[in-house]
């Protein structure tokens, strides 16, 4: 039996935070001014990670620093879903229904099947170790694409100190038939990545800010034959924080986390608006019709339900 930590039960209303602010009509249209944030969860350590999980029907995320992948179930119940993991941070669905995890602990690419089986993906580059795996999607063609910056090194509360083996920060892919692993972009500390809806367009985010450097940055890449990435170009600075979590709407939309909550941004770059969180906004993604929009944030599991979904 799962380890239950909230029993099925209504959200509860977050009154303490702003209203939805829009800078576009079209944002109006999708987050009405007057949706609220509902909170579902709120006793994690440090929320991150969230997808949807068809396979169980649930939304999973990290605890990252409480070493728990949790899930929430439609009713309210949340459950522990992989209990003293290794700091797992980012997670992503891939072509066979599996749980993918990014390690910063031990370093690599895991899987949990629907039956709740574990395998190791993927743990090295060249015969080193990654730094950190820290995000990853799944593209059209199964092919896993994830980020390897170093917070897992030099942050004790989200992996273990050590020095890297790697001498760069890397934007990675793994051929879903031969499982090799290409090194596709370097960047100071990339973290978030998600790919536009028609597949062609990969924004990462670099993240080195909250280490000491300067980025707080999406970068914007375009998706070539070979598979390669080409055309790297800054897409947007996100102020205030980082754009640490990012995904794509249908729309072809750019939702990103930032210090004042979410940020959207149209495919062409333009502000659309904000949907502000109490606290620090670490990451996000949306229910499979898009009617939801699921929001990390410190101890928090957020939602706000959107007027407009997906097609």
């Amino acid at each position: 039996m799962p380890d239950v930590v909230r029993h099925a039960g209504p959200p509860d209303p977050v009154a303490y935070v702003d209203a939805p602010r829009a800078l576009d009509p079209r944002f109006a249209e999708v987050v009405a001014h007057g949706a609220r944030l509902m909170s579902l969860y709120d006793q994690a350590t440090f929320s991150e990670g969230p997808i949807w999980w068809p396979a169980r029907q649930m939304l999973v995320w990290s605890d990252v620093e409480g070493r728990r992948v949790l899930g929430w179930r439609e009713d309210g119940c949340v459950e522990v879903v992989v209990d003293a993991t290794p700091f797992i941070n980012g997670h992503a669905i891939d072509r066979d229904g599996g749980l993918i995890h990014c390690e910063h602990g031990t370093r690599r690419l895991s899987r949990t099947l629907p039956d709740g089986r574990y395998q190791v993906v993927v743990d090295t580059y060249q015969g080193k170790r990654f730094n950190s795996p820290d995000d990853v999607v799944c593209a059209d063609d199964g092919a896993l694409w994830f980020t390897d910056p170093a917070y897992g090194l030099v942050l004790p509360k989200q992996g273990a100190l050590a020095e890297p083996e790697l001498d760069h920060r890397s934007v990675y892919r793994i051929d879903p038939n031969t499982g090799e692993v290409a090194r596709m972009a370097d960047l100071e500390q990339p973290n978030g990545l998600a790919f536009a809806p028609c597949g062609r367009t990969l924004y990462v985010t670099d993240t080195s800010r909250s280490l000491g450097g300067d980025r707080h940055t999406i970068f914007a890449f375009d998706v070539t034959e070979g598979p390669a990435l080409a055309n790297r170009r800054v897409f947007a600075e996100v102020e205030l924080g980082i754009p640490d979590g990012v995904r794509t709407d249908s729309r072809g939309w750019i939702w990103t986390s930032s210090e004042a909550g979410v940020q959207v941004f149209s495919a062409e770059g333009h502000r659309l608006g904000l949907i502000p969180t109490p606290q620090v906004c670490s990451n996000l993604c949306f229910s499979p019709d898009e009617r939801r929009l699921f929001i990390t944030s410190k101890q928090h599991l957020y939602a706000i339900d959107l007027t407009h979904g997906a097609g």
